[in-house]
């Protein structure tokens, strides 16, 4: 009778750790198409990570898709001269690690 109630514990546990790697977001390729949207990887001059923003000093503006950046989950987008300031929330420390292989 016992065994009933393992197997089912066990198979709830199991079913929970699927459901929660499927809403995991796969940063790798939010980073590809963040870097697509900033104009390409020769675009980037300098990033940084503070906290909820992240700050990027690009070439050209006008190659930067504002609106991709937001769809990606961005609460908004600062820009000053060619320095961007994009507030991501939680996510940016995630972005981080990402982000180091840029320079």
């Amino acid at each position: 009778m016992i065994w009933k109630y393992i197997i089912i514990v066990l198979s709830l546990i199991f079913i929970s750790l699927v459901v929660i790697k499927m809403k995991r977001k796969d940063f790798s390729v939010e980073i590809n198409k963040l870097i697509q949207y900033l104009g390409g990887k020769e675009n980037i001059i300098e990033s940084q990570i503070n906290l909820s923003r992240l700050k990027v000093v690009v070439k050209d503006v006008t190659k930067v898709d504002k609106d991709g950046i937001q769809k990606l989950g961005a609460k908004g987008i600062v820009e000053i001269d060619n320095e961007l300031k994009i507030i991501l929330g939680p996510n940016s420390k995630q972005l981080k690690k990402y982000m180091a292989g840029l320079k």
